[in-house]
């Protein structure tokens, strides 16, 4: 299989490192060829602490990946979260040379060239610049800017900023691990992609990944991406309450909360009990699944009131600013039970939690659709997409080369008709004929420039 077929998303998280492969089919859905999954060891709370770990765990989880599809891994695209990541909204403009033609990609590529140029604090990196609406010669609301006139073009962007420190650990455990770095993507954006719908972002809607050591927020209005935010806390810090509250070890907290863990305490009776073995010949543990309840509860109450705050900020109570789609819930954490009532109670919105089954081809593996898989699906598509730009380029150079072969063979064509004319007898009348032709020639090459 050729290495253009298909796009390998990396997600180095908290807990895990996920690798997976995958291809559009005919349909023009996601086919994945094969995941691999290692246990994250040199995370924290999103970011890298301890390269040489995180480099053994990337290695693990594209081989195991390799090993299932049959392909070699090469290139991959990244995710990256973190506390350190900050957005920002910015204004900015350009002035175009002649209002009489019309705005191009390249005008706009510019325009965000120019954001690119923006002085950040020390030790900060700008990691993407998201044009949101555009202004055309004091015209707003321009969507679509390219095929307009005008002399002026302005647009409102929301600047994701990273720390550079951050963001080159990640491209030095990429690179020691024997791989290519496509692209960097923020991985709310990814999660989006693979788990929203048009019409939600459209409406207006809060996607909530919660994952393990973070929880990840991006809001949609009208289509745009309008806010994002890291924040840092997940699921780990449900676990390491657990593991306090109740005096056990972090292995026997973790299976507590997956196997009988729920977000809402008013479910569980008091006789409720589960019993945790006892370490080297100790007495079990009896715990009440109420109590159980009750310090989950208190975790994802503060999480999900942190990530209230952020959607406040927003503005969502503005009319025109309002999430009619209200809260989606994806990531690891988005599967503890009853988690999507308690979302709701908090927020005051409808909440549905998040499966990247949209853009899945049917038949996908029940595993691979799970909320846990949402941010690989996503970077997946998003290498699929810079792969197709990428060949949309080629493409359109081959055809400019084409046409230079065309250019080039008329001129050896004239050469030849002039050599043969001026051999020739000629009639004033011949001559006038020529000139037209040459008239005409030095138009289309004009116009080719």
């Amino acid at each position: 299989m050729e290495q253009q077929e298909y796009a390998v998303g990396l997600d180095i998280g908290t807990t895990k490192i996920v690798s997976m492969i995958g291809r559009k089919n005919e349909y023009g859905k996601l086919e994945i060829l094969g995941v691999g999954k290692s246990k994250s060891l040199g995370v924290h709370r999103g970011v890298v602490n301890n390269i040489t770990q995180t480099i053994t765990s990337i290695q693990q989880a594209v081989s195991q990946a390799e090993g299932v599809s049959g392909i070699k891994i090469s290139d991959v695209t990244v995710g990256i979260a973190g506390q350190h990541i900050r957005s920002l909204q910015h204004s900015d403009y350009i002035t175009r040379g002649d209002s009489e033609t019309v705005i191009d990609q390249d005008d706009i590529t510019k325009l965000c060239n120019q954001v690119l140029k923006l002085v950040m604090l020390p030790g900060e990196e700008i990691i993407h610049v998201l044009p949101q609406e555009y202004k055309i010669d004091g015209q707003s609301d321009v969507k679509e800017p390219v095929g307009m006139y005008g002399g002026r073009l302005e647009a409102n962007f929301h600047v994701v900023v990273g720390q550079v420190a951050s963001i080159r650990n990640i491209y030095r455990c990429v690179k020691s691990a024997n791989l290519g770095l496509k692209a960097i993507t923020l991985e709310p954006l990814a999660s989006a992609d693979a788990v929203l719908s048009q019409e939600e972002k459209e409406a207006g809607v809060a996607l909530i990944d919660i994952g393990g050591g973070t929880t990840d927020l991006a809001i949609f209005k009208d289509g745009i991406i309008r806010h994002t935010a890291v924040i840092p806390q997940g699921g780990n810090i449900i676990t390491q309450d657990i593991k306090e509250g109740c005096s056990i070890i972090e292995k026997q907290a973790e299976l507590l909360k997956t196997k009988f863990g729920s977000a809402w305490p008013g479910e569980n009776k008091e006789n409720e009990i589960v019993s945790i073995p006892g370490l080297r010949g100790r007495e079990p543990k009896e715990i009440t699944l109420k109590n159980l309840s009750k310090i989950i509860h208190a975790r994802v109450i503060e999480i999900l009131e942190t990530v209230f705050v952020e959607i406040k900020n927003y503005g969502h109570e503005e009319p025109k600013k309002q999430l009619i789609a209200g809260v989606v819930l994806t990531g690891g954490g988005s599967q503890l039970k009853h988690i999507k009532q308690l979302a709701e109670y908090v927020t005051g919105m409808p909440s549905r939690i998040g499966y990247p089954n949209e853009h899945l081809a049917g038949g996908s593996d029940t595993e691979n659709t799970s909320p846990l898989f949402a941010t690989a699906v996503g970077l997946v598509m998003k290498g699929l997409e810079a792969h197709r730009e990428n060949v949309d380029e080629v493409v359109e150079e081959q055809i400019m080369e084409e046409e230079v072969e065309v250019v080039v063979e008329k001129e050896e064509d004239i050469v030849e008709a002039v050599e043969e004319e001026n051999t020739t007898t000629q009639e004033p009348k011949s001559k006038g004929i020529f000139d037209s032709w040459a008239t005409k020639f030095k138009d289309f090459l004009d116009k080719a420039e």
